[in-house]
């Protein structure tokens, strides 16, 4: 599973969006220095890719790994009805991954995550989950264990009737 912490770090952020086309990524945080990340909330992609267009809001690495001054978008910037442009976002993209000054740059997601976003346990039901995707119309679905920390993400795809039977004849099929 691809996760995001709250403070992630740019060159690594463009990385990952360069290298796979997930629509949204649960995001993790350690509570405390000695606890294991636990799931804070869900991103979604778009929403990514809108930040990375917006270098004034990227800030070094702090000590304490506290921001120093943190000023969020507005839900506006972030919330378009286009796609951003992807040609420029491409070389966006290439440059944060390549220049060694965004190796050095941080971005505080914490004021654009969806901490409201549903997440299932592990060994909850199938047909339950199939239900909440139906009625809420998601297009994917964190999945937790008992202790909230992130084991996998369900897409609609995952859902689809002909690729979920093969994969449960797999699994049930005698070694």
């Amino acid at each position: 599973v691809r996760v995001l912490h709250l403070k992630e770090n740019i060159a690594s952020l463009a990385r990952l969006l360069a290298s796979t086309s997930h629509g949204g990524f649960p995001v993790v945080c350690r509570p405390k220095p000695d606890h294991a990340e636990v799931f804070q909330g869900t991103i979604k992609r778009l929403e990514l890719c809108m930040l990375l267009e917006n270098e004034d809001i990227f800030e070094p690495e702090t000590n304490d790994g506290t921001f120093s001054s943190s000023h969020p978008l507005s839900y506006e910037k972030i919330t378009v009805e286009k796609l951003p442009n992807l040609s420029r976002l491409t070389m966006l993209l290439n440059r944060y991954t390549t220049d060694p000054q965004y190796q050095q740059l941080f971005i505080n997601l914490e004021p654009y995550i969806n901490k409201s976003a549903m997440s299932v346990q592990a060994h909850f039901s199938l047909q339950r989950t199939y239900i909440i995707f139906r009625t809420l119309g998601l297009r994917h679905l964190t999945v937790v264990d008992q202790q909230n920390q992130v084991v996998g993400v369900i897409t609609r795809k995952d859902l689809m009737p002909f690729p979920l039977e093969e994969k449960l004849r797999l699994h049930l099929a005698p070694q």
